[in-house]
């Protein structure tokens, strides 16, 4: 199945206990990165969270936004820390001293200053509470692959349209490198009898070098190669869109281990286009006639287009 690595998934569970907000959303990355920002209550719970992340996710840049608010008596209390404000206000004194400064201390405007006052929770998040967070986390994490897999579809059906134009463009490239080569003999033929002035020409002379300008801008080998490469890619994109179409892109298919791909498809693609690429500059670079090099540009903007799709792709 084609994934998208850019997504969003939400779910959110609340009783008389506690309320649970769990956001997932992600972008592209060559890598997977993994960034859960969560409340220092449950911090404990964060390496249980990222290993259950990974059933959800294979490759992109992720961030997972935890809210936990306890609704229970927490039994916070808070405390006047005397020994922190002994010391502003030594610091206060001596900056008068140094300087002349008067100034009035206000309780509430002391009372701003960092750590005078400090909350305590007395308030302990036990480890069955873990499985409140994982199932609102399973329920996040199935809207966010099914996110993904939508997107993903929708970048595949492209792609594969887009093989469709490159694959005209090599056809193009197959029909014509023969009339090449045919109006190549044509034009020598013409040149060295307009400069003989006869039509005695040693034709073997002109087959010579004919053959020689034909291996030169010979392209077989590299359309055949472009030829391989498009129908791998659509095979690849095909068998993955039947793959989605017999199993479907619910919540069931979307809470399937993301490590259950054998590859990632992104990494191929990414590969194949990469060869693509290659081929296309090669044919480029041999080729001697107007016509061939405006298909030759036609087919590296293709490619382009290609890649930074397959960018986006999981």
């Amino acid at each position: 199945m084609v994934y998208s690595m850019t997504g969003f998934g939400r779910s959110e569970y609340s009783d008389e206990a506690r309320r649970v907000v769990i956001e997932i959303k992600s972008v592209n990355h060559r890598y997977c990165d993994i960034s859960v920002k969560l409340p220092r209550s449950i911090s404990r719970f964060e390496p249980e969270i990222r290993k259950r992340l990974k059933l959800y996710v294979e490759r992109g840049k992720v961030d997972v936004f935890i809210t936990y608010n306890s609704l229970k008596d927490t039994g916070a209390v808070v405390k006047y820390n005397k020994d922190v404000l002994d010391q502003y206000m030594a610091h206060f004194k001596q900056m008068e001293e140094d300087y002349g400064l008067t100034e009035d201390y206000k309780p509430t405007v002391i009372a701003r200053y960092p750590d005078v006052f400090s909350i305590e929770e007395n308030y302990f998040v036990e480890d069955e509470e873990y499985q409140v967070i994982e199932k609102v986390l399973d329920e996040a994490g199935k809207q966010f692959r099914a996110s993904r897999a939508k997107e993903g579809a929708n970048l595949a059906s492209d792609l594969i349209a887009k093989m469709d134009e490159l694959e005209g463009y090599t056809n193009q490239v197959d029909e014509l490198a023969p009339k090449v080569i045919e109006e190549y003999q044509a034009r020598l033929t013409e040149k060295v009898s307009n400069l003989l002035e006869t039509a005695n020409i040693d034709e073997s002379r002109i087959v010579q070098e004919v053959a020689i300008y034909a291996d030169r801008v010979a392209v077989d080998e590299e359309l055949v190669r472009l030829h391989s490469h498009i129908k791998a890619v659509r095979d690849m994109l095909s068998e993955s869109m039947e793959t989605a179409g017999s199993e479907g892109t619910g919540a069931e298919e979307s809470g399937k281990n993301a490590s259950d791909n054998s590859s990632s498809i992104g990494r191929r693609l990414d590969f194949i286009i990469q060869e693509m690429n290659r081929e296309a500059n090669t044919t480029l670079s041999k080729s001697d006639t107007l016509s061939v090099t405006d298909i030759g540009i036609n087919m590296k903007t293709c490619i382009e287009k290609v890649r930074e799709q397959v960018q986006n792709l999981e």
